[in-house]
């Protein structure tokens, strides 16, 4: 039934209930959408903190991930001296592989090794904690020096690593104890190694140097 229309005003105010869509929809149906808008507020915050949650546990992963690497796998070090050149040269930067060390992996002749710095040494500066060296002699071998060159039990070492022409003095004759190496630096006379600190106890190894991987353009594969 149309309702009754009292006055040329109630008549207007009717017309305009009729088509305004806003004034013809219901009070809970305006509640209602309202709410909703209100309620995406906290919705995206509780979103945004679900992101910076997982972005901190993706960052302590990674650097958990880090130490573990840098701490039992791999570890890069800085070449300070010039005691290996031309092998390496200062400012070199090595990795070092010291997961398969402890492990217990093999140390040959002819390796490279990074080692804590001997107790007992005084002449290398204090401010350098590690060395880098040359495994030449291993545990049970007899080392000596005669002519420039390198003897192990009683026999000529080739190095094919040293540039030709390099003479080797200061070997003493010498049979290596069970557990240590005798290393020496590349730059026969310019290294302070095992001719003067004697051989080095296995406990002082960190690891075998696979790769110099800086400068790139001059990196490279132990």
């Amino acid at each position: 039934m149309t309702p009754n229309i009292d006055n040329e005003t109630d008549a207007h105010e009717a017309l305009a209930m009729r088509d305004d869509p806003l004034r013809s929809g219901s009070e809970d149906d305006l509640i209602g959408s309202f709410s909703q808008k209100k309620s995406s507020r906290p919705t995206r915050k509780a979103s945004l903190k679900r992101r910076l949650i997982n972005w901190g546990i993706i960052i302590l992963v990674a650097l958990g991930v880090a130490f573990v690497v840098r701490t039992w796998v791999f570890e890069t070090f800085y070449i300070p001296s010039g005691s290996m050149e031309p092998t390496l040269m200062i400012g070199d930067r090595i990795l070092v592989d010291k997961l398969s060390f402890q492990l217990g992996g093999h140390i040959s002749t002819g390796d490279i090794v990074v080692f804590r710095r001997p107790p007992h040494e005084s002449v290398i500066p204090h401010s350098i904690k590690y060395l880098v060296k040359r495994v030449i002699g291993l545990p049970g071998e007899t080392i000596s020096s005669h002519g420039g060159q390198v003897y192990i039990n009683g026999r000529l070492l080739h190095e094919p690593f040293l540039p030709k022409g390099t003479i080797t003095t200061g070997i003493t004759t010498q049979k290596i104890p069970p557990g240590h190496y005798f290393v020496m630096g590349d730059n026969r006379e310019d290294s302070e190694d095992s001719r003067f600190f004697g051989p080095i106890s296995s406990s002082l190894i960190v690891g075998k140097v696979v790769a110099r991987i800086w400068p790139l353009g001059a990196f490279k594969i132990f």
